[in-house]
């Protein structure tokens, strides 16, 4: 079964929100990158273990740290974080073996993300978080990703993912579209399924792959599936200068994280329902 993934019911405040005018776009088909030829420019995105509870997406940045979504560092049933020893990323993960196997030594979360506030902007807009691996992954031909800026509306832009159904090998959607930009928020015409949360979301600009988003949820646009996106920005700078100076950091010996309480924002009566 897939790891955790947040749902959007209905999307007509969250439409207001976001802006109005969203034009369809012409969007490419999901397509398994089942053999190594065509998996091979994407070995540094892989499968994040949850336990034996579930699975998330993530994406190399560094040698030994993976970008992926802060709700997958927390566990449904208590709403606690997770014990990082419980992870296990598994690079290139691909019909039952991949190209490199590390633990999670520790991780660290977006400050302001809060895993039991209500579904809305300003949770999505947070859904960020780095692990740091217990050895870096440092393999020919495995490199990691480069990260850039928000993409404009109307952008095309790719999202390698797993997910339910497709849990194996991953997939590519080498064509996608922004369709709409709220601070920290993209919402996006990419197909995405529970297992795809932390997904990157990539954008091509001189023939690199460069990380511009994360997956954090899925929703509907009328009948149309879309889905959400964590923009980086200041806040993968954040996460970043916060794993080195060791703060918020969870799996860290003898230090807890603390999370503010409440604190959540609604979003124009946007109703979000968790699956």
């Amino acid at each position: 079964m897939a790891g955790p993934f947040g749902h959007v019911a209905a999307l007509a405040g969250l439409l207001l929100a976001l802006g109005a005018g969203i034009a369809a776009a012409q969007d490419g088909t999901l397509r398994a990158l089942e053999s190594g030829d065509a998996s091979k420019d994407w070995r540094a995105v892989g499968r994040i273990e949850i336990g034996g509870r579930g699975f998330c997406t993530g994406a190399l940045i560094a040698p030994d740290l993976v970008l992926t979504a802060a709700h997958c560092l927390f566990d449904r049933a208590s709403g606690l974080p997770v014990n990082p020893s419980g992870l296990e990323f598994r690079a290139g993960w691909r019909n039952g073996r991949a190209e490199a196997y590390r633990k999670v030594r520790r991780g660290v979360v977006h400050p302001d993300y809060r895993y039991d506030a209500p579904d809305n902007i300003a949770r999505v807009s947070h859904d960020l978080a780095l692990l740091q691996l217990d050895q870096a992954i440092r393999l020919p031909g495995l490199h990691p990703f480069e990260t850039g800026d928000r993409p404009r509306m109307g952008a095309a832009v790719g999202v390698v993912s797993y997910a339910q159904g497709r849990s194996e090998a991953p997939s590519l959607q080498e064509v996608c579209h922004v369709l709409a930009l709220q601070p920290g928020v993209l919402m996006l015409s990419c197909e995405v399924d529970f297992g795809a949360s932390g997904a990157p979301v990539f954008r091509i600009e001189d023939g690199v792959a460069r990380i511009v988003s994360v997956v954090s949820a899925k929703a509907e646009l009328a009948t149309r599936p879309v889905a959400l996106g964590t923009a980086l920005g200041a806040s993968l700078e954040l996460l970043q200068g916060r794993l080195a100076a060791g703060e918020g950091v969870i799996g860290a010996a003898g230090a807890a994280p603390r999370f503010g309480q409440g604190g959540a924002r609604e979003s124009g009566g946007a109703r979000f329902v968790r699956p």
